[in-house]
């Protein structure tokens, strides 16, 4: 979606690693962009958490990004993993602390004492809770549902309760005002995901991102690889034709025009249906397992780009004749 990724600038601090963004000012916001990203702003601003639900290439860590930028605040980003527990969001034991004190001010009398104290440390989403960040949780999905237990509070109580082993306050942290949370997750049949538990989704307002339209991935694509607006628009409708065979089919997204219009800027190539080598690579980045028709035993692909690219440049000079 984005023409390039917002500007992100880390600050080391005793609060943890922090993350700043900037918008970048190459940011491709078209109407479709930005009527998302009011959106998203609008559910944020009164209190409640989004969730950018989407397949990939559909652009949601970005737009996360491009949203909380406009914010204004530090943000704090975590990555889902299966192997997460909740001591990775909210905190751990990290050791001991041993502490001795041998007094012999008076030389008749030694007196000794230890102490032995748990070393906690916070982690991010405790750090975020603390001072006020903009939480980004991408494919929090991919981590388990018991880890995320600890959101549940976070999101409707405002606090977050704290293992005892953290010896600093009562045991619970209210939740900073200015605390916010966007989160991110592919549709729960993608690989290597979990089915969340019903009561953290009851808390989001989830967004359906889905591809963007054609005059904005026009935008991007012209954007992101310096291609004329003809150009751009000739790579991105044969993608868009490539994308309706089959059935509920999410690809190619708006990377394959962006690699294709990559190669061709890079190569000085003309996009034209006459072109040998602009064909080979629209066939080497669309030849991908979209669909499992097959004819003769072959898979249609091969033949389904050639006939999308002689489509794209029939119609266009159809146009040009008008």
């Amino acid at each position: 979606m984005p023409s390039s990724e917002n500007k992100i600038s880390e600050q080391h601090s005793d609060k943890d690693n922090q993350v700043q963004i900037e918008a970048s000012q190459q940011f491709v916001n078209s109407s479709f962009v930005q009527e998302l990203t009011d959106r998203a702003l609008s559910y944020m601003e009164v209190g409640y958490p989004i969730h950018l639900s989407g397949p990939a290439g559909t652009g949601k860590t970005t737009l996360a990004f491009h949203i909380a930028a406009q914010l204004g605040q530090p943000i704090t980003l975590i990555h889902g993993d299966d192997e997460f527990r909740g001591s990775d969001l909210i905190g751990r034991d990290s050791g001991y602390k041993k502490t001795k004190v041998v007094d012999n001010y008076i030389h008749t009398v030694l007196r000794t004492e230890e102490e032995l104290k748990t070393n906690w440390v916070d982690n991010r989403l405790t750090t975020a809770c603390i001072y006020g960040y903009t939480l980004i949780y991408d494919e929090f999905t991919r981590s388990k549902p018991e880890a995320n237990n600890s959101l549940l509070s976070i999101l409707e109580e405002k606090i977050l309760n704290l293992p005892k082993l953290r010896r600093q306050g009562d045991g619970y942290i209210e939740v900073h005002p200015n605390f916010k949370a966007i989160f991110t997750s592919n549709p729960e049949e993608y690989v290597g995901v979990h089915k969340t538990q019903d009561a953290l989704m009851d808390r989001l307002i989830t967004i359906k991102m889905v591809h963007y339209n054609r005059d904005s991935e026009v935008m991007i694509t012209q954007a992101k690889s310096g291609v004329n607006k003809k150009q751009a628009e000739n790579i991105v409708d044969i993608v868009r034709e490539i994308r309706n065979i089959g059935v509920n089919n999410n690809r190619p997204t708006i990377r394959a025009c962006i690699a294709i219009a990559k190669v061709v800027y890079y190569r000085k190539l003309k996009v034209s249906k006459r072109d040998k080598l602009f064909r080979q690579i629209c066939h080497d980045v669309l030849n991908i397992d979209t669909t499992n028709i097959r004819r003769d035993g072959q898979p249609i692909m091969d033949n389904a780009v050639e006939k999308s690219i002689d489509k794209v440049f029939s119609t266009s000079q159809k146009k040009k004749k008008k």
